[in-house]
C-alpha cells in the first residue's frame, strides 16, 4: 500500500506491506485523516518511516479472529476507530478510559502505524459503526471527542461565561460543544482572521484578537480552555479566569513553559490537564456527525491527497486561516 512515511526532511510517500489484523482488529480502507496540531508538534520527533495519522474513518475491508468485539462489524460498515487499542481487561479499559491503560498501545506515534495510508489496523473494541454520515466527514469523529472531552472536564454550569484560546481544529470542536451547553457566553480568541471567522461559525458568541480582549472578559470569565499549546498560553489563562474559575489545559505544548503561581493561588483557580477522551465521547462525537449537528462545510478547510502531506504539515506549521485540512489517499 502507499503511505506517507516520516523522513530527514519531512514527508515522503513510500510503498509499505499491506498490514494485516490480529485477534481483536480490523483492517480499514482509509477514507479521511485529519491533521491535528499535536502531529505538527511531534512529528520532528518521531524516527523515520513512521506512519502518522491518529484521526481518521474509513471501510472495514477484514476482521481478525474475535477477541473483544470484532464480531460486531462486517467488511463494508463504515467505522471511526479510537487510535489506541487497550488490553480490553484493566480498570482503565473496563470504564472506557482506553488511553489511560497501562498496556495501551497508540496508533500513528511510531507503536503502531496509524492512518496517513491506504489502510490501518484498528481494535475493534475501540471503534464506533458510522450511519448517514459521509465517509471523509468521519474523520471529524476524533477531533469532535477532544473537544467533548475538554469541555466536560470543564463542568460547565448554567449561565458561565467561556474563554477558549485558540480556534484551530479543538478549539473550534469545544466552541461547537459549548454553543449546545448551558454556557451564557464563549468568546474566543484568536490572532487570524479566518480562524476567528471560523469561530464565529462553530458557535462563540465573540471573538477577539489576544492583545484585543475585551475588558468584561478579561479577569472575569468562570472557564477557560486553553487549545494552543505553546509558551505563555497557562499564564494567559490564569490573567482571564475570574476568582473560582476552572481552566482546562488542551494545548500540547512541547517546551517548557513558566507562569506565576500565585496567579492561581490568590483566585483559588482549578486547573485540568486533559487529552484523548473516553469511548462514550467518542461515541457521542459519532452520534453528532451522524444526526448532521456538524460536518466538513463548517469544520474542513481542505482536502488532499497522500502526495500532499508533506506540504500540508509545512503549510500548518506557519501562521495560517485553515479550519480542518483531511487527507484522503483516494484524493489524485
Amino acid at each position: 500500500m502507499r503511505a506517507a512515511v516520516t523522513g530527514p526532511g519531512g514527508f515522503e510517500v513510500a510503498e509499505v506491506a499491506d498490514p494485516a489484523p490480529g485477534a481483536g482488529e480490523m483492517v480499514l480502507r482509509v477514507s479521511a485523516n485529519g491533521v491535528c496540531g499535536s502531529d505538527l508538534s511531534t512529528a520532528p520527533f518521531l524516527p523515520a518511516g513512521t506512519i502518522m495519522g491518529h484521526e481518521f474513518a474509513g471501510e472495514v475491508v477484514a476482521v481478525g479472529p474475535d477477541d473483544g468485539g470484532s464480531r460486531a462489524f462486517g467488511v463494508g460498515d463504515l467505522v471511526a476507530s479510537m487510535p489506541v487499542i487497550g488490553c480490553h481487561r484493566c480498570r482503565a479499559c473496563l470504564t472506557g478510559d482506553v488511553a489511560r491503560c497501562p498496556s495501551v498501545r497508540t496508533l500513528g506515534l511510531g507503536v503502531l502505524p496509524g492512518a496517513l495510508a491506504e489502510f490501518v489496523v484498528v481494535g475493534a473494541a475501540e471503534s464506533v459503526r458510522l450511519d448517514d454520515v459521509d465517509p471523509v466527514d468521519g474523520a471529524l469523529v476524533e477531533p469532535l471527542a477532544v473537544g467533548l472531552h475538554a469541555v466536560t472536564r470543564a463542568s460547565i454550569r448554567p449561565g458561565d461565561r467561556a474563554l477558549v484560546l485558540g480556534a484551530g481544529p479543538v478549539g473550534l470542536a469545544v466552541l461547537h460543544w459549548l454553543s449546545r451547553g448551558v454556557a451564557a457566553e464563549a468568546v474566543c480568541s484568536d490572532p487570524s482572521p479566518g480562524r476567528r471567522a471560523a469561530a464565529l461559525d462553530l458557535g462563540a458568541s465573540t471573538v477577539c484578537t489576544p492583545e484585543e480582549v475585551p475588558d468584561h472578559v478579561r479577569g472575569g470569565v468562570d472557564v477557560v480552555i486553553e487549545c494552543v499549546g505553546k509558551p505563555g498560553m497557562i499564564a494567559a489563562a490564569l490573567d482571564a479566569a475570574a476568582t473560582h474559575g476552572r481552566i482546562v489545559v488542551a494545548g500540547v505544548c512541547l517546551s517548557e513553559d513558566t507562569f506565576m503561581p500565585v496567579a492561581g493561588v490568590v483566585k483559588e483557580v482549578s486547573m485540568n490537564f486533559v487529552s484523548y477522551y473516553t469511548k462514550s465521547e467518542f461515541d457521542a462525537a459519532a452520534a453528532e456527525l451522524g444526526k448532521g449537528a456538524i460536518g466538513s462545510s463548517t469544520f474542513v478547510s481542505d482536502v488532499v491527497g497522500l502526495d500532499a502531506v508533506d506540504r500540508v504539515f509545512t503549510d500548518l506549521s506557519r501562521p495560517n486561516d485553515h479550519r480542518k485540512v483531511l487527507i484522503s489517499p483516494a484524493v489524485g
